[in-house]
C-alpha cells in the first residue's frame, strides 16, 4: 500500500525531534508505561503525551491502555515500514536502457 505524502512525512516528523529519538532508545528494551518514560526522561505528562502522540500517528510505536496508565512500545511493523519508506524515498528510479 503506497502512503500519501502527509502519512510519509508523520514519519519523518516523528523521527526528527531529539526527545522524540529519546523516548525510542528506551523503548528499544521493551514495552514501558507512561510513568517509567516520564521519570527517566524528566519530562512531564503533558509534553510526553505530546510526542507520544506524533510517535503513534506515525505507526513507529504502538500503545496500549491499562488502568489509568498507557504503555508503549515500538512496533515491528511500524518499523519495517519507515525503513521501507526510507528505501524508497532515496532510492533513483533509474530505468537501464539495454541495448
Amino acid at each position: 500500500m503506497t502512503k500519501t505524502y502527509e502519512e510519509q512525512a508523520k514519519v519523518f516528523k516523528a523521527l526528527c525531534d531529539e526527545r522524540r529519538l529519546r523516548i525510542l532508545a528506551l523503548l528499544r528494551s521493551g514495552e514501558k508505561c507512561a510513568c517509567v518514560l516520564e521519570e527517566q526522561l524528566n519530562m512531564p505528562q503533558s509534553s510526553l503525551s505530546y510526542h507520544m502522540k506524533i510517535l503513534c500517528e506515525s505507526g513507529i510505536v504502538d500503545s496500549r491502555q491499562e488502568g489509568k496508565w498507557t504503555h508503549y512500545w515500538i512496533s515491528e511493523e511500524g518499523s519495517i515500514s519507515a525503513i521501507d519508506l526510507l528505501k524508497i524515498i532515496t532510492t533513483n528510479d533509474v530505468i537501464s536502457n539495454i541495448s
